[in-house]
């Protein structure tokens, strides 16, 4: 299974992003690691794994502690070593959502949405609030990785680009 993992961190500089090579990894522990290596006086260090354009994982780290994960489905921990190592442990549903949202009335004028609020055939889990602060949560992180069409590149870009890094990671692609 092939796989791209872009780390930015935060510093008063503002956003640097660098590819992180995770072959040989032992556990969580050692990718979190891997991601301090990147900058270790970072404020905020984000991780994005993009696996074989299907799963896509989130690691932050703020001040190099307090790692929070969050991957777009569960299953990635059954398709690959890397993706058991990195949500196999968490847990099947997703937090940062406070509970099932109710159905709102219609309201004129607007249209109603076809698309389903987490795709049925996806298991989203960890944190989804992983993004909160920076302006995306739960909920638009759960739209974005079930919005039909959207690769795990696409959902980067998109987080990205709220962040204010989109450059940055792009730039790695391109290497």
């Amino acid at each position: 299974m092939s796989y791209f993992a872009a780390a930015v961190v935060r510093d008063d500089g503002g956003w640097t992003a660098a590819e992180v090579n995770l072959r040989g990894v032992a556990d969580i522990d050692e990718v979190a690691d891997r991601l301090r290596d990147v900058d270790q006086d970072a404020d905020l260090s984000l991780l994005f794994i993009e696996a074989d354009d299907t799963y896509l994982v989130l690691l932050r780290l703020d001040e190099g502690e307090d790692l929070r994960v969050f991957g777009s489905d569960s299953a990635y921990a059954e398709e690959s070593r890397l993706g058991a190592l990195l949500v196999g442990d968490l847990k099947t549903s997703v937090t940062g959502l406070d509970e099932v949202e109710e159905p709102r009335p219609a309201v004129a004028g607007e249209e109603e949405s076809e698309q389903p609020a987490v795709d049925p055939e996806a298991d989203p889990v960890g944190d989804a609030d992983i993004l909160a602060d920076l302006g995306i949560p739960a909920q638009k992180l759960l739209n974005l990785c079930a919005q039909e069409g959207m690769l795990p590149a696409d959902v980067t870009a998109e987080v990205c680009q709220v962040l204010g890094c989109v450059d940055e990671v792009e730039e790695l692609r391109e290497v």
